[in-house]
């Protein structure tokens, strides 16, 4: 063979160095990788802590009552009286008030049982209130006579106006009524084992009795058909202690 064919073939790639080649062509250029956000520098101010309010003491709570320099009675009724009272008020200041003066009222919230622990029978009273121009239900009431002991008027009150007495009584709540000038505090008994019997009002108290379900009392209270306010706290009051 002529020297010039050896040398083109010594020139040619051998075979296994082909298929190197080839196979070093195919493999994927490496991904670049993304160079990564720089973090911001974190915000020193921002991550102080907020400071905290500064505790003040407490204000001092001041328990001694107004300073009564005069009083004097400008009218008395059969049912209460008003004084005018000069004074000077817990916080120093000088003033003068008219008060209304009253022996003080009771509240019977008497319960009939006898057919449902968990929702008795409620005594209601209708009558004509004029100082509310209309008639209203209400629980049965009364003032204390002077130095009168409170539950023997509450059970005076509801023998008088409902002829019904209670072998079982328990003070409920007292309460004011509007103590920015009636001096009138009220205290709610609640009556149970109730015994009927007739009943003999005063001349002037027209009342009509009724016997409602704590129920539909309170469904009434929620339709805004009882507007008296002794009834609207004691019945509600009630069913909340007693999970209604």
């Amino acid at each position: 063979m002529p020297k010039t064919k050896k040398a083109a073939k010594a020139a040619a790639p051998k075979k296994a160095e082909k298929v190197k080649a080839v196979k070093a062509a195919k493999v994927p250029a490496a991904k670049k990788q993304k160079p990564k956000a720089a973090k911001a520098p974190a915000n020193k101010a921002a991550t102080k802590a907020k400071p905290r309010a500064k505790k003040t003491a407490p204000a001092e709570v001041i328990t001694a009552p107004a300073e009564l320099l005069s009083s004097e009675v400008v009218f008395a009724g059969p049912l209460f009286r008003v004084t005018r009272d000069r004074l000077i008020e817990p916080g120093g200041r000088e003033g003068i008030r008219d008060v209304v003066r009253h022996n003080g009222s009771v509240v019977i919230l008497a319960l009939d049982k006898s057919k449902s622990k968990r929702n008795p029978y409620i005594v209601m009273e209708r009558q004509y209130r004029h100082a509310a121009g209309q008639y209203l239900w209400e629980l049965p009431a009364g003032k204390l006579e002077p130095g009168e002991v409170a539950l023997s008027g509450a059970q005076r009150e509801l023998e008088e106006e409902t002829g019904y007495r209670a072998k079982k009584w328990k003070l409920l709540i007292e309460y004011y009524a509007s103590p920015g000038f009636l001096g009138e505090s009220m205290k709610v008994f609640v009556a149970e084992g109730l015994v009927a019997g007739e009943a003999h009002p005063e001349e002037d108290e027209k009342i009509e009795l009724r016997l409602v379900k704590l129920s539909e009392l309170l469904k009434q209270i929620e339709k805004g058909a009882i507007l008296d306010g002794k009834t609207l706290s004691s019945v509600q009051l009630y069913a909340r202690l007693h999970g209604r």
